[in-house]
């Protein structure tokens, strides 16, 4: 696999040498403090964009492979604590760990597993009435699980970590940075105890979805 700068943004040629332009640019960055850590908050897009994926960025020692979280945006949980789900615990319990020992997290605005917050919320009304997370994304007319991991690759490409420790309990995000060259040296588990609101959500995402739990 080869990477090359095209005018600022990444020419990806894979084994078969069929290329991929991604457009992804990095727009800006500022010192972040947050209590008990100091990130450095970058903002990846294109110009002009107002919702930009974000890298928090806290420093390293460069001795060990970096920590890194890929998260998806999760208003309901990340913002307002919904317990719905596990996602505002898991963006929690990883800012803790990345702020602790080093490395990034990238945020990726791809809400309702990239169905978007309006649909997101149609699908809870249908889960409300009987159907699972997979069978009320279905039932709307979308995949399952529509997000796609490439551009966190290009933004790790970008800052230049190209093997990383991966926060995740989510097997489709190791396969992904894989494939689009990042190494992941070891896979770590983020370990968030279900309560009675997302025991089933849980369930579906180990038993449906493969994930780690």
């Amino acid at each position: 696999m080869k990477f090359f700068n095209v005018n600022g943004s990444f020419l990806f040629l894979s084994a078969a040498s069929s290329p991929y332009l991604y457009s992804v640019k990095k727009l800006v960055e500022a010192r972040l403090p947050v209590p008990n850590a100091q990130f450095t908050m970058i903002a990846f897009g294109e110009e002009g964009d107002l919702h930009p994926h974000i890298a928090l960025m806290a420093s390293t020692d460069g001795t060990a492979a970096p920590l890194v979280r890929v998260h998806s945006e999760c208003m309901t949980g990340d913002v307002f604590g919904s317990t719905r789900c596990d996602c505002g615990q898991q963006l929690d319990l990883s800012l803790s760990q990345i702020g602790a020992e080093g490395g990034c997290l990238i945020y990726l605005r791809q809400e309702g597993r990239g169905i978007g917050l309006v649909e997101k919320l149609k699908a809870y009304n249908l889960q409300d009435e009987g159907m699972d997370t997979i069978e009320a994304n279905e039932a709307l007319g979308h995949q399952a699980d529509a997000r796609s991991f490439d551009v966190a690759a290009e933004i790790l490409r970008s800052l230049g970590m190209l093997e990383v420790r991966l926060l995740t309990n989510n097997p489709q995000k190791v396969k992904e940075l894989e494939e689009n060259g990042i190494r992941v040296e070891k896979r770590e588990p983020v370990v968030i105890a279900p309560v009675k609101e997302n025991e089933a959500y849980l369930a579906v995402k180990k038993a449906a979805m493969g994930h780690w739990l």
